[in-house]
């Protein structure tokens, strides 16, 4: 949050698009086309604007917030909201049955928003492009950040629907239209691989202006890219092999960000869902969001705006994104301070007595707990908007205080100026630590998961009550070398990966890299239907239930060109 994200600043209206038929037919509309943007100013504003495109989502088309795509469709979270009949889409979604390609809201309008984005750097890079380096010296940089920007927003649709269209800047409209979402899953890889690369050998290590990408959130961001492709699917979506040299480079990257000095796991883990210790040591990469900037209310993010607890006098909506029993039993530990791996989920935790990760009060709103930090505030249970058919327990991590002044209400509806960490210093460590163990190096991979654990038993001062105590008992300790098998590190690092991102929207994702999201999904619902009736009849299929479907209206608009994904 910041009254000026970067300096080279251009009347919005400019730049914000008007309706069109379609997200490929986009092209942004206003007083100026990219013909006239020959000067080296109009340029960087352009740049600006492609900046701005990756956090202009909205509620029911999210591009950067997956609390709906990856943790309502995980084990972390259920819908919540007025019943199930509320944004609809979203219970289709938690069900996974119910989903289909006509789906308007979300399915759709993400894919739409996605291009967008997309459009807006493709439209700056061609500006940018048709200049000299003499009449512009920051071309190369503006380029590599750029195509930074167009790859983030690749990688996002290829984790939600896998199968896109992928073009550059060169592409004509005439051109998009005769191209295909067919491309291998490899190639997909590799083309939006080859921006990250370009980013990587032209931006710097530092930049100037808080927000612009450097070289090493570009090679973070391949390192999460690698990952992901290390896991070879077939068509149908089945893993079936990990890929050793793509995991070697995934451990290459990390280690060029880890080795630079320049980030580092923040004290507290608090520290990464507050405005005040925003763009921290450990912000490697985040979408920047602005209030107090002379407009009405800012530039805000408002995907995560249906999350707020429904009965608190502050907000007064919504009630959605309310964590899971399953979520909250995996915070339990055993009496060595480690995870109940085996036996979490046998029956719901009794946190009057139960040991737990501290992670669990900086995630999850329990009744007579500090809410966000504020030990004035304790959740109630009658902030809950439908605890008949979602319980009682509900998420905080990407809401903020009404007190806070990165806060805003528009109607019924709440924005935020914090900004959205796209990649932190501990998802590199866990990223590193995930192939090392992969690699079969297990014990190089220890340290790193260890690293996590300490900081999260750190992390308990602000989550205290007003008379000092703490609202849960903690217990939490390291794993020790021995026994750190692969088997059992493989574990512990899933396990890490979910408590470290609890209801941040990354949960699904990594089931379906781990090529385990069926079984743990469905045995997931099997035992909280017996909690939630609402999920009675909910059921992943394999094969179909790792991605989107391609929008039926796409389909449409490409005459049959795109070819829809395997069971829809």
């Amino acid at each position: 949050m910041k009254k000026i994200i970067i300096a080279a600043v251009i009347t919005s209206g400019f730049f914000l698009a008007s309706s069109c038929k379609k997200a490929l037919d986009y092209t942004p509309t206003g007083v100026l086309s990219s013909s006239d943007l020959t000067s080296p100013t109009a340029a960087d504003g352009l740049v600006t604007a492609a900046y701005a495109a990756i956090g202009n989502g909205d509620m029911i088309g999210p591009i950067y917030s997956n609390w709906a795509y990856g943790s309502v469709r995980s084990d972390d979270a259920y819908k919540g909201g007025g019943g199930t009949g509320d944004v609809g889409e979203v219970d289709a979604l938690e069900h996974y049955n119910l989903v289909n390609p006509t789906m308007g809201s979300f399915v759709t309008r993400s894919w739409q928003n996605l291009f967008k984005s997309i459009s807006r750097a493709n439209v700056a890079l061609r500006a940018v492009n048709s200049l000299t380096e003499e009449v512009f010296p920051v071309k190369k940089l503006r380029q590599g950040e750029l195509r930074f920007l167009r790859a983030h927003s690749y990688f996002t649709m290829k984790l939600l629907y896998k199968n896109i269209p992928i073009f550059d800047e060169t592409a004509s409209s005439e051109d998009i239209l005769k191209v295909s979402n067919t491309l291998s899953n490899e190639d997909s890889w590799n083309k939006i691989a080859a921006d990250f690369q370009f980013a990587i050998e032209n931006l710097p290590a530092n930049q100037a202006e808080i927000g612009r990408a450097n070289k090493y959130a570009a090679q973070a961001y391949l390192a999460k890219l690698r990952l992901y492709q290390a896991y070879e699917q077939d068509a149908n979506h089945k893993v079936i092999n990990i890929n050793q040299t793509r995991l070697q480079e995934v451990v290459t990257l990390t280690q060029a960000v880890i080795s630079s000095g320049k980030y580092a796991l923040s004290p507290d883990i608090a520290n990464n869902f507050l405005p005040e210790t925003e763009n921290g040591p450990e912000s490697v990469f985040a979408i920047q969001f602005t209030i107090n900037d002379g407009t009405t209310a800012g530039r805000l993010s408002f995907e995560d705006g249906l999350n707020y607890p429904h009965g608190a006098p502050q907000y007064g909506c919504c009630g959605f994104h309310a964590a899971s029993q399953n979520l909250v039993n995996a915070h339990t530990t055993d009496a060595n301070g480690l995870p109940n791996f085996e036996t979490f989920n046998n029956a719901p935790a009794d946190l009057n007595t139960a040991t737990v990760d501290p992670r669990l009060d900086h995630t999850v709103g329990i009744e007579g707990h500090p809410y966000k930090y504020d030990p004035t505030k304790l959740f109630s249970n009658s902030w809950v908007r439908d605890a008949g058919v979602y319980g009682n327990f509900h998420t905080m991590r990407n809401q903020q205080l009404a007190s806070n002044g990165s806060y805003f209400k528009l109607g019924p509806f709440m924005g935020t100026a914090k900004n959205y960490d796209v990649i932190r210093y501990d998802d590199v460590l866990l990223m590193q630590a995930e192939a090392l163990i992969e690699l079969g190096q297990q014990a190089n991979a220890l340290p790193l998961i260890n690293q996590l654990r300490r900081r999260a038993a750190a992390s308990t001062e602000k989550v205290k009550k007003s008379d000092g105590s703490y609202p849960s008992k903690y217990n939490i300790k390291e794993y020790a070398a021995a026994g750190f098998t692969q088997e059992f590190a493989r574990k512990a690092l899933q396990w890490e990966r979910r408590l470290e991102f609890a209801t941040e929207g990354a949960r699904f994702f990594d089931l379906v890299r781990w090529g385990i999201a069926e079984p743990t999904l469905n045995n997931y619902v099997n035992v909280e239907k017996t909690r939630r009736s609402f999920l009675s009849t909910a059921k992943f299929t394999a094969g179909r239930d790792e991605y989107l479907p391609i929008p039926q209206s796409e389909i449409t608009f490409t005459n049959g060109l795109y070819r829809q994904n395997p069971g829809y």
